[in-house]
């Protein structure tokens, strides 16, 4: 194994490099915490309103409601996806 030898200021720097690297990861949006409006969910799945009505009125969709405002979980349409996600036979 070969040592590698820093001078104070080089090996200063690395840590301050490395703090920086993991203050960005821990700051980054989970998706869990992203929201989309209605809208973004219609174009996203591809639907129309009234479908998403009948999702909302199913339960098939967790959903927020703020005033007339309707907003998603990104973590509850994955979840929607990988609930009707169907294997053709004969896949592994």
């Amino acid at each position: 194994m070969e040592a590698v030898i820093l001078t104070k200021d080089a090996y200063n720097d690395l840590v301050g490099k490395l703090e920086t690297i993991q203050d960005l990861i821990s700051r980054k949006e989970r998706p869990e915490d992203k929201f989309i409006d209605n809208q973004d969910f219609l174009f996203l799945m591809k639907i129309s309103k009234r479908t998403a009505q009948s999702w909302r009125d199913e339960g098939k969709i967790a959903f927020s409601q703020i005033g007339a405002k309707i907003y998603y979980r990104m973590t509850d349409v994955q979840e929607l996806l990988n609930k009707n996600y169907n294997k053709p036979f004969g896949r592994k």
